[in-house]
């Protein structure tokens, strides 16, 4: 399944993966060899400790890996008339303007506006354009947002 990403998210993600390949496997070995001096290692709490940071730092480092091989970077839309990936623009509902990105879910900041694909509410949005109502079913019940501006 593809992850849909901008160039700036893939950009985060490789240094990520390669902060964590470099830097936080050296200091999460040193931690190991240093937790070693310090005797048994069946009641050590640091080795303890150390050993799943190490395996939580792997299982990240892998799934970086998927998320990057499976990477399909979309630049941000402008001067098109129907919301799609990519694509910003305003909505307004009960008074109220905001703004929205539509971004893959693995960027998706709700409170910053930016929204998944996958979400509801991205989902309602995709293919609309500027004028239309759209209604979401939220838990709070359905929400109509027009759509004002496509930037």
């Amino acid at each position: 399944m593809p992850t849909y990403i901008s160039a700036e998210g893939l950009q985060k993600l490789i240094a990520e993966s390669e902060t964590r390949r470099t830097v936080t496997r050296k200091e999460i070995a040193q931690c190991i060899s240093d937790a070693k001096e310090l005797g048994d290692l069946s009641e050590n709490f640091e080795y303890q400790d150390a050993k799943e940071r190490q395996g939580s730092n792997e299982v990240r480092i892998s799934e970086l890996d998927g998320m990057i091989k499976d990477s399909v970077v979309v630049e941000r839309q402008s001067g098109g008339d129907t919301i799609g990936l990519g694509t910003a623009f305003k909505a307004e509902t009960t008074g109220t303007s905001r703004a929205f990105q539509i971004v893959g879910s693995n960027e998706a900041k709700p409170f910053e506006g930016k929204i998944s694909n996958e979400s509801p509410i991205g989902m309602a949005f995709i293919g609309g354009k500027v004028g239309e109502n759209i209604s979401v079913e939220t838990p709070a019940g359905t929400m109509v947002y027009k759509i004002t501006e496509i930037s």
